[in-house]
């Protein structure tokens, strides 16, 4: 009964952020085993990272009296313009990376464990189609509502990479000549639906606003504002709050509509910081959403928030490791 032994190979997931790097043992059907994070340490050009994530994967193996041989790979999702033949990062600012960083060789020289990376959108995508609200549907579309706004494509099954940068919803352009986006265009889906951009709508129409609301006092009297406050105040029926939210989720239902009348996916998943407004969010893209969208899209295409959480990219990005097999 030797076979006995035999250990299911379990799969690595490195989620690589700004402030903390989040790790995951997964078995190979997405079932979390262990997990942990370390602080991201930025300084000297992120010269640390790398040597970082070693030290912490080799830690752990020994902490757990694991080796090597019982992984398919580690699969990590960054952030910058990521090569995925060549495992290279290149200006992922955040992170203090000016040059490209050979992540894929030092890993896999350092850990004997085969390694693959993509875009940290991506593979947050990957996530919630595999174990979130995407219920490993072939075609899922994401969008994460954080300080910026990302996404990934899951078509057919896989990723949608185009010639590298497909996915980037953040930067789909919903108002003509609207605000300036820090990529140079204007009107990105980014400046008005990020955290930052419902802060910069807000405030924009406070300024025409002549009527009685607590946005428009706590925006005059100089406090400080977030897109949280913002929501918190619509759902409290502060009119100008209210109609904050209705622009923002205006352009969110003009994106949401446009990706699906191009991929009809089963669902767009929103996720990310903003997300956490929940139903209320929600409920306020589909109807617009309803207003754009082709009329067998709007059937067949739903919206729904995402809901693994800060999970999604650690759990998209061990999914990688599965095509290394």
């Amino acid at each position: 009964m030797e076979g006995h032994y035999v250990m299911d190979k379990k799969i690595i997931g490195v989620d690589l952020g700004g402030t903390t790097i989040k790790f995951a043992i997964l078995t190979k059907d997405g079932e979390v085993q262990q997990k942990w994070s370390i602080e991201t340490n930025t300084l000297d050009e992120g010269a640390n990272i790398v040597p970082d994530i070693v030290g912490s994967i080799k830690h752990h193996l020994k902490l757990y009296e694991m080796e090597p041989k019982q992984f398919i790979g580690i699969g990590m999702g960054s952030p910058g313009t990521v090569d995925r033949k060549n495992g290279t990062v290149t200006g992922a600012y955040n992170l203090n990376w000016k040059t490209v960083q050979n992540v894929k060789q030092v890993i896999e020289n350092e850990t004997g464990i085969r390694f693959t990376i993509d875009n940290d959108a991506n593979v947050a995508a990957l996530g919630e189609r595999w174990k979130g609200a995407g219920e490993n549907d072939p075609d899922v579309a994401f969008i994460t509502l954080g300080t910026g706004v990302g996404g990934g494509i899951v078509s057919n099954g896989a990723l949608v990479h185009g010639t590298g940068a497909a996915g980037e919803v953040g930067h789909m352009n919903v108002e003509p000549n609207g605000y300036l986006c820090t990529c140079g265009n204007r009107g990105c889906l980014e400046t008005y639906a990020s955290a930052t951009g419902v802060v910069r709508v807000a405030r924009d129409m406070a300024e025409e606003f002549a009527g009685d609301s607590q946005l428009k006092k706590q925006l005059d009297d100089g406090q400080e504002i977030t897109a949280k406050i913002v929501f918190d105040l619509a759902k409290k029926n502060d009119i100008l709050a209210k109609m904050v939210i209705d622009r923002v989720c205006h352009y969110l239902g003009v994106a949401c509509a446009n990706i699906s009348n191009l991929l009809n996916p089963s669902f767009v998943v929103i996720g990310g910081g903003v997300s956490a407004a929940g139903d209320f969010l929600l409920n306020n893209v589909a109807n617009h959403f309803e207003k754009y969208a082709f009329p067998s899209v709007r059937k067949t295409t739903h919206l729904r928030l995402a809901q693994l959480g800060n999970e999604a990219g650690v759990v998209g990005a061990a999914s990688l490791a599965l095509s290394l097999e």
